[in-house]
């Protein structure tokens, strides 16, 4: 979202703007009562004690008992209907609606690999003559592709014919199978019966309409039994592979309707059914591929065009809430709630899916709830300054997120405390950050056990809803 610089101006200017607001709703000789104090530039730690901030050269500002909570204990902030306007705040309701589920992908004619046949040698023989054809060229069933000499049928055949005229039911029958295990096909057999003579030639021919897609025969060739000399892929119907993002796979099932739209056919729209989901997703593109069947009697559809094909769904009702309200930090998702009197609270929400201007809330939200949908981020950014958390959702599964990334950097000890560090640090490179000196919780004050000022450390931090906290100690120079 790009900010005006009006807003950029309030957004610096909040928390001494929202200060007097709060102060201004309680009587003059009311006596608050503080709950603790902090640095507005690490809200994260609380102090006991007024006094100057270890992180900066300031005072600690006190954290007021109305500034933090509402009247169930949840963090609050307050913000003036002046304010408010001045930020272009706008809310929008939490609701229940049904879900349509519409996705645009792209997607590409392909030949049907159920219709392929593949033609083979089925004995060793020679190519006497080869039909002119090449690869890509159409052919219609029962077209000649070769002719081919098979000295071994010859033999075959004399012998059947050889043993016919003895009359033998069961010596013809048994030469009869041995033409068949020579690899004569049952016509050859049929003529040779009618005719009476052996015909050591075979015209191959195509099994079904299509196109040659390869073509290894030429005249002269030497074949072995099984050589493939021809692949012919019919066209009656084609496949349109259709490559769907892996996050919305989970929307599509087969047997639903698709339509798709081609350049080469502009103005008309193809209808077809989602065939199968394909169980391998891309590991370059993350798309899992959705197959198509659809009919080409008119063969106007070529392999190798492409599609622009519209996946629509309608679901069961859900709560969702504006996209934009959404507030991603990359390691959660927040939503800034609006209630009474002006207060507003972080809330952390699960997301499902999302389509068009609305996002489907599984957890966090109930239905009927007031939500911050413009100038939502600089409310997030007062209730980071302000310290103010908003609870965690319950989680979906059982299993536990990856831990955060180990950022390292060398530095000096300046102080310690119980599970505090400060460390005259050099850049984090892998975040970014500059060297300086400040402060850094520990995820565990062992980690403190034979430190000492001055001493030389290299550090392994993680970023954390505290911050930057420290999960990594290692003394440098070979310090006792």
């Amino acid at each position: 979202m790009n900010f005006s610089f009006r807003q950029i101006f309030l957004l610096l200017s909040m928390q001494f703007l929202l200060a007097p607001v709060s102060a201004l709703a309680q009587p003059a000789n009311e006596e608050r009562d503080v709950l603790y104090w902090y640095d507005p530039m690490y809200p994260q730690q609380r102090f006991d004690e007024p006094g100057p901030s270890p992180f900066m050269d300031m005072d600690l500002v006190p954290r007021y008992a109305e500034q933090d909570a509402d009247s169930e204990g949840r963090a609050v902030m307050r913000i003036a209907p002046g304010i408010m306007q001045n930020l272009g705040m706008r809310l929008a309701a939490v609701s229940r609606e049904p879900v349509r589920v519409s996705i645009v992908a792209t997607g590409q004619i392909t030949f049907n690999q159920r219709d392929l046949a593949v033609v083979q040698a089925r004995s060793g023989g020679f190519v006497e003559r080869v039909y002119g054809l090449a690869p890509q060229d159409l052919i219609e069933q029962g077209a000649p592709i070769a002719d081919l000499l098979v000295p071994e049928w010859a033999a075959v055949q004399e012998e059947y014919l050889a043993l016919r005229s003895l009359n033998e039911p069961s010596l013809i029958a048994a030469a009869r199978q041995r033409m068949r295990l020579a690899g004569m096909p049952d016509a050859l057999i049929r003529q040779l019966e009618r005719s009476g003579r052996a015909q050591p030639f075979w015209t191959l021919r195509s099994p079904i309409d299509g196109v040659v897609q390869s073509l290894d025969v030429r005249e002269g060739m030497t074949l072995s039994a099984g050589s493939t000399l021809a692949q012919i892929n019919g066209l009656n119907t084609v496949w349109l592979l259709i490559e769907v993002p892996e996050a919305e796979i989970a929307s599509l099932e087969a047997g639903q309707k698709i339509q798709a739209r081609l350049p080469a056919l502009p103005g008309e729209t193809l209808e077809g059914t989602i065939e199968t989901l394909l169980p391998e997703a891309s590991r370059d593109s993350r798309t899992v591929q959705v197959r198509v069947v659809l009919d080409n009697a008119q063969q106007r559809l070529r392999p190798g065009m492409t599609a622009e094909v519209s996946l629509d769904r309608q679901e069961a009702a859900a709560l969702v809430v504006p996209t934009e309200a959404l507030i991603r930090t990359g390691r959660r998702t927040l939503v800034m709630v609006a209630e009474e009197k002006g207060r507003f609270r972080p809330v952390e929400v699960r997301i499902g899916r999302e389509t068009e201007d609305k996002t489907v809330v599984l957890d966090g939200l109930v239905e009927g709830q007031q939500v911050v949908a413009s100038g939502q981020f600089l409310l997030d950014s007062e209730a980071s300054l302000r310290g103010l958390t908003a609870t965690p959702t319950t989680p979906a599964t059982p299993m536990s997120a990856p831990a955060p990334m180990l950022h390292e950097s060398e530095g000096t000890i300046v102080g310690l405390d119980d599970d505090m560090l400060f460390l005259e640090h050099g850049p984090f490179e892998t975040l970014n950050m500059p060297g300086m000196t400040m402060g850094f919780p520990l995820s565990d004050p062992s980690l403190l056990e034979g430190l000492h000022e001055n001493d030389r450390v290299r550090v392994g931090v993680r970023e954390s809803d505290n911050g930057l906290t420290i999960d990594r100690i290692e003394k440098l120079g070979g310090q006792p």
